[in-house]
Order: structure tokens, then sequence, then C-alpha cells
């Protein structure tokens, strides 16, 4: 049974009482102007698992409530002064339960404003009780909608006043979200920002014009990024943030003659000072995602001596991003992003001098895809149960150069094919990559028992830490044991030919 319905903006809500006041016996309850604010992360985590997220105030009231997108039901809700930055931070824990493992790390985010007249309804029997409650929202730019909310006991009323909506009044019931329609009043669309790197190149374009767009697609990631990196208001922000220079730098170090020498050589050294000034900051960022980890990898008892460790992460991570948003602001970072964007918003030369220039997209991306990957099969054939920790770190990066180049380029090829290749790239990035991670925790933990020891920190802390440091040395050791196994799986011979039947054109 319909529970919302939409009716035309010409029928007033007061036309539309009175003549629903004809039919039934009608109280109004209260008239109020009303604010609904639409919620969810930066790239939309909510929307994509199907919740939308309102916070509804009017002067009597205010409530964040969480609705299903396929029939607008209500999921659950909790009445609120005010929605605070993280989820974690909600007071129920009935809401906080929903969509607390869907936005993760990820701040609640407006995005967008609804203002509206609310009517709050009683229909009434012969007896002057209450049967069956009523919303009208009364908006200026669309459709009016009825909300009915039906009492226990009084089914029947409930069915009555729908059909009376439906046939009297002509009424069409509605699953359709505001959401939807708010996003579109302000010219905004659900999924108008994602991390995932998706261009559409043809195959026969000039490569330097296709690495353009690529580069291009980059630059606008940095950019949507740019203000939540500076106001530090989620982590993810300088995590995507950084993905899209790392992406921008190795584009310019692995797709060479494609700009006049000075110009790319001068971005180069751009990308990689955006990629130094941001490091400090992200570093201290995953230590601080990754305690609660952390203190759940000791022994019970000694889990709240790491406390101090949150306290001393948390100040460095403040002064590091107050440094960060600093450089952000600088003329070098403002100047230099301002000349990329025009150098890629300028035509291309219809002449071009580079070496690389005039080949076809698709044939540099079978020239550098196929260099690279016989890089990571030799830097990888090399390393022995000898081999230092830095040639495991040199393959990570050959690893990360051919994974953005896949990236970059997978549109053209067979999708399956290319997907089951950059899969089993990335198991052997993952245990490249945990080496890596917990090789420079532990070292740097390290550090900072020695910086905490000068400030005097309680000596518990510091035996904790010690236990912390032999569990990441633990950790490091089984990324190590596991790299060999993850290595031959890479390089089995049914992998090398899928990649062999994708660049075979």
């Amino acid at each position: 049974m319909p529970l919302s319905f939409n009716f035309i903006t010409s029928l007033s809500a007061k036309k539309f009482i009175a003549k629903l006041s004809d039919k039934a016996s009608v109280q109004l309850v209260s008239k109020q102007y009303s604010l609904k604010t639409y919620y969810d992360s930066f790239d939309w985590r909510l929307y994509n698992k199907g919740i939308s997220c309102e916070f509804n105030r009017s002067k009597t009231n205010a409530s964040l409530i969480l609705r299903t997108l396929s029939d607008d039901a209500i999921l659950a809700s909790v009445d609120l002064n005010e929605v605070p930055s993280f989820c974690h931070q909600i007071p129920s824990e009935e809401v906080r339960q929903l969509i607390e493992p869907l936005l993760d790390c990820r701040a609640l985010i407006a995005a967008c404003n609804l203002d509206y007249e609310t009517y709050n309804l009683n229909i009434l029997n012969n007896d002057e009780k209450v049967i069956l409650r009523i919303v009208l929202e009364e908006h200026e730019l669309f459709d009016n909608r009825i909300i009915l909310l039906p009492i226990k006991g009084y089914d029947k009323a409930t069915e009555h006043i729908v059909n009376l909506l439906t046939t009297d009044f002509g009424l069409i019931a509605t699953h359709k979200p505001l959401l939807l329609t708010a996003l579109h009043m302000q010219g905004r669309k659900p999924n108008d920002y994602s991390s995932k790197l998706n261009v559409y190149l043809d195959p026969d374009m000039r490569a330097d014009i296709a690495t353009k767009y690529i580069y291009s697609h980059l630059l606008k990631a940095i950019k949507d990024n740019e203000h939540g990196t500076i106001a530090d208001t989620d982590s993810e922000f300088l995590h995507d943030f950084r993905v899209a220079v790392r992406r921008t730098r190795a584009g310019l170090n692995q797709l060479k003659n494609l700009l006049p020498e000075n110009s790319s050589q001068y971005y180069i050294d751009f990308f990689s000072w955006l990629g130094q000034i941001t490091g400090t900051t992200r570093d201290l960022d995953v230590y601080l995602l990754n305690f609660t980890a952390y203190k759940n990898s000791l022994p019970e008892s000694m889990r709240d001596d790491l406390h101090p460790l949150y306290d001393f992460l948390l100040t460095k991570q403040k002064q590091a991003q107050k440094e960060l948003a600093t450089k952000l602001r600088s003329n070098r970072y403002l100047t230099t992003i301002s000349e990329w964007e025009q150098y890629l918003k300028a035509q291309a030369s219809i002449t071009p001098t580079e070496s690389n220039a005039k080949l076809s997209i698709k044939q540099l991306a079978d020239r550098r895809i196929w260099k690279n990957f016989k890089r990571v099969l030799h830097e990888g054939d090399a390393i022995n149960e000898h081999s230092p920790a830095e040639a495991l770190h040199d393959l990570r990066k050959s690893c990360k150069k051919l994974r953005y180049l896949m990236e970059f380029f997978q549109n053209l090829y067979p999708e399956q094919q290319i997907k089951v290749f950059i899969k089993n790239l990335k198991g052997l990035q993952e245990v490249l990559g945990d080496f890596q991670d917990y090789a420079i925790q532990e070292q740097t933990l390290k550090q900072f028992s020695e910086e905490m020891l000068a400030n005097q920190v309680p000596a518990n802390t510091l035996l904790a830490m010690g236990v912390l440091i032999q569990n990441l040395d633990a950790f490091r050791t089984k990324a190590r044991d596991d790299f060999s196994a993850k290595f031959m799986l890479f390089k089995h011979e049914d992998n090398l030919a899928t990649l062999k039947l994708l660049l075979k054109d």
C-alpha cells in the first residue's frame, strides 16, 4: 500500500487541506518552516549502498533519518541538534551500526538542501480519536508531497485515505526519494565524484592528445580533493589527492617524449614536490587510522598504556597538516597547478616534434606495459631469501608503475582479461606494500619512542610500544615469507599468456 504521494504545486497546501476536510475529519496540528539537508560522504558511499541520510530541522524538532533509496522507507532515525562530522559521534547505536561500516573514516558532508513548509495533520474518527497522521510538505519549485503515517489498529482508515487520494484527488503514489530531485535542482547528481580512474580512449587517438585526457582527469581529482585536503575534512581527501599526484608523476615519467623535454621535467619536479610535502601528513593519518588495530594487537593488560601514543601522533598530525595547508596555498602550488591546467587545455600541435607524440595511444600503451611487465619479472626473479629489503621496495615501485599504466589504458583492452591481470598484480602489490609499510612503521615508532622518552612519557607506554614494534616486525617477516607464493602466481604462464593476448594487436 503506497504511503507517499505527489501533487502539483498549483494545488496549494491550504486548498488541499480544505478539499480533504470535505471528505474526512482533519485536524491541523502544526505548520512550520522546515529545512532538509542531505548528507553523504564525498564519494557517495551511502548512496551507492542504497541509503539516503537526511537531517530535518524545524522550530520544534531536529532529527537525522536514514531511508532506503528504493522505496523511501525509514531504516532508522535519531533526534539530533546538529550532524557530527563522523558517524561514530552519532549517539544512536542503531544509526551507527547501519552506516559506520559503509562510511569507515569518511566524514558526513552536506550534499544539498531543501526548504519547505511542513503541515502536520491528524485524521480523526467519530470519537475524535486520531486514526492516521499525515505530513504535508509544500515546496515552491517542484511537486508537493504527502506522507501517510499509519497508526496501529487503524489499517482500514489508512486504506480509505489512500483510496481517496488516488481516486478523488488523482494523486500519484511515489517511491522516488526527494534526494534526486533536490540534487537536480542544485545542479548536482549522485556520484559526481569518484576516486576511480575511468578514462575512455580511442585506440587510434594520437598519443600526446590521449595523455592530455588522462592528465586532465587526474587534475580534476586533484582539484576536487584540494579543499578537503587543506581543511582536513577527513583523511581520504589527502589520500585521493596523493593518488592523483602519484598517477600524474608516474605518467610523466613513464610516457616520455610526448611533452617538450623542458616542460616534462618541470612538471615531473613539481609533482615530485607535491608527493614529498604530502607524505608526512599522510603517514601520520595512517598511524591514527591504524591505532585501534595497534591496540588490539597487544595483550589486553597493555592496551590502555598505548593511549599517550595516540595523543602524540595527533599532535604531530595537526602540526604536519598545518604546514601542508600553508604549502597548498603557496604561490608555487597555485601558479604551477594553474600553468599545468592551461597546458592541458591548450590545443595540441598539428605537427608535434616529440618522437612518441604521433604514435597511436594503443601502440604506446602496448610498448610501455610490456616493458614494465618485463622489468617486474626481472626484478622479482632476482629476489631470494638473502636479498635486502631495498630489492622488495624497488619491485614494489615497479609494480605500482605497471599498475598505473594498466589503469590508464584499461579501456583499450578486453575488460575481463585486463581485470584478471590487474587482480593478479594487485595481489603481488599488496604483499609488497605490507612488507614496506610494516618496515617503515617499525622504524618510525622507534624514532617516536625516543622523542616520547625525552618528553617523560610513562614507562608503561614505552613498554607497550616496544611490544607493538615486535608485532610489526613479526608482520613484516610474514609478508616477506608470503612474497614468493604471490610472485609465482603473478609470473605463472597463464598470466603471461593473458598479457600476450592483450597486447597481440
